[in-house]
């Protein structure tokens, strides 16, 4: 049985291979990514219409709740199987909507150890620095990384929210599997990151991915892309960062059964190279 998720290709880290097109967790939580979401029972069931679509990517964070979402893709999913759980540490919650960095090498283990016990793994597929720690030396930080990639706790290391420089310094340390920066059609700020992970092969996770600010105006180009390829704006937006890099993996979250199948069908899209042309061009 061909799933749509098989259309959006594959990419490797770490001899782990992956679909380009996964899912993000952040939005199963409650409102501000705090607490139990009002029917877990349909946050399960999300998780698991997202696999049955051939998902097998899913992205997580420690802060997600905190903890909620790692608990509920246990719930979910465990034994994962083929899927790979990728998570985060290094951001800690105070209330609905806030969110602090805490990147002590103690705090970013003392995660780890917690992300293991939740998610009910011995090693973690991939564990990204959700935020550089401006408090703490970065050297420490990644060196941590390191450590638990040595150790075999951590089977990929990843970075979030970082530039270029940050990138190749932590490179000295750690081997950077991916980079995980907000972008989408109408936020091209990372463009320099991105072009750097094409260049050396470290899979790029842009956040928010359907984002598209004034192109999703009526009559707009996404509205003339949607008549013209019975997509929808959320498909059209996924479909053009497939295109746009070969390491892009874009993990789209939502909490809606009718989202999952749509985001997922947006892998079996194909833009022409004149409609990919048109929206790389158009900034909102």
């Amino acid at each position: 049985m061909t799933m749509p998720i098989e259309a959006s290709g594959t990419f490797e880290f770490r001899g782990t291979e992956v679909h380009r097109l996964g899912y993000g967790s952040m939005q199963l939580p409650g409102p501000g990514v705090w607490g139990a979401p009002d029917d877990p029972d349909k946050a399960v069931a999300v998780l698991r219409r997202s696999v049955e679509l051939g998902v097998d990517f899913i992205d997580t964070a420690d802060s997600y709740g905190p903890t909620i979402a790692e608990e509920l893709i246990a719930e979910a999913l465990h034994p994962y199987g083929h899927v790979k759980i990728a998570t985060k540490a290094g951001l800690t919650r105070q209330g609905p909507g806030k969110w602090l960095p805490v990147g002590r090498p103690e705090y970013l283990r003392q995660q780890c150890e917690l992300s293991l016990r939740t998610l009910k793994v011995d090693a973690l597929d991939l564990f990204q620095l959700h935020r550089v720690d401006a408090k703490v030396p970065a050297a420490e930080q990644f060196g941590l990384l390191a450590e638990l990639l040595d150790e075999g706790k951590v089977k990929a290391v990843g970075l979030s929210e970082v530039d270029v420089a940050t990138i190749e310094a932590a490179r000295q340390i750690v081997e950077v599997s991916t980079v995980q920066n907000l972008y989408n059609l109408s936020n091209r700020s990372s463009e320099d990151v991105l072009d750097y992970c094409e260049a050396e092969g470290i899979g790029f996770i842009p956040w928010f991915p359907v984002a598209s600010g004034s192109l999703a105006k009526p009559g707009g180009l996404l509205d003339d892309l949607a008549e013209e390829t019975g997509a929808t704006h959320a498909q059209l937006a996924i479909a053009w960062l497939l295109a746009r890099s070969a390491v892009m993996l874009p993990i789209p979250g939502t909490s809606s059964l009718e989202h999952v199948d749509e985001n997922c069908a947006a892998a079996s899209i194909t833009l022409s190279e004149a409609q990919v042309a048109a929206l790389t061009g158009a900034l909102s």
